[in-house]
């Protein structure tokens, strides 16, 4: 199985740090970022890895290569032209990977404890379009699922916003925060390539893309148990993770 980082954002909220750094190199501790995401992948047995560059890409090349690709066999999705977004950034990089293997997917700002190999086991025993993991953790935005864990919609319940369009959320819905962690099937990319053309933009979001699929194939959740995550999206959540035991 082969894995992406989705490592080319900003990191806007991470500035003054990524005025003059790709956030994949921020150091958490004495380890990287992007370290932590290889490392993570290697105890799994995943060392086929896809990485997409956009902000300071070159200082990310130079440092896989000087660290020797932490010894796995690593290539990279170009978007120095044009930031994709998690979904059109998977769509770019669709050349990368066998076309019959699903892809294991993770952002490479979160640092968490999921188990890949259980999560793996779980997609095989029931294969979906994309098996995704959540946590019943407190935000404003939630996916819903109904009782065999099927995406239903999404919804903001701050603002009441609801996707797709016509959505209305039921009280047997369950209500779970997406934690940036996707396994795929590798037929993904026909129906990647159509949303691309519906929308007449090749820059978009796994989470705008998994809701216009609402009622077209199935989206599963997958709620892992004890499960421990930190988004590093503020300067705040780097003095947070020194707290938390991974």
């Amino acid at each position: 199985m082969k894995a992406m980082i989705f490592a080319a954002g900003k990191g806007t909220r991470l500035k003054p740090i990524t005025d003059s750094l790709p956030k994949a190199l921020v150091k958490v501790g004495d380890k990287t970022l992007l370290q932590y995401q290889i490392e993570k992948l290697k105890q799994h047995n995943i060392s086929q890895i896809v990485i997409n560059v956009h902000h300071f890409a070159d200082q990310i090349l130079d440092y896989l290569a000087e660290n020797q690709y932490f010894g796995c066999d690593i290539h990279i999705s170009d978007e120095r032209d044009q930031l994709l977004e998690t979904g059109g950034g998977l769509l770019h990089a669709r050349d990368l990977f066998q076309p019959n293997e699903p892809i294991l997917l993770c952002n490479v700002d979160i640092l968490h404890n999921l188990d890949y190999t259980a999560f793996i086991a779980a997609f095989a025993q029931q294969p979906t379009l994309a098996h995704i993991v959540v946590s019943e953790r407190t935000t404003q935005r939630y996916f819903l699922f109904d009782k065999q864990n099927i995406l239903q919609g999404w919804e903001n319940i701050a603002t009441h916003q609801t996707k797709p369009q016509g959505f209305q959320p039921t009280p047997d819905q369950k209500l779970l925060a997406f934690s940036g962690i996707h396994l795929v099937a590798p037929d993904i990319f026909v129906h990647l390539q159509r949303y691309a053309q519906t929308i007449a933009n090749p820059a978009f979001s796994l989470t705008d893309f998994y809701l216009w699929m609402v009622g077209k194939a199935t989206v599963t959740a997958y709620v892992p148990t004890n499960y421990k995550m930190v988004d590093i999206g503020k300067i705040e959540q780097l003095e947070q993770i020194k707290t938390l035991d991974f």
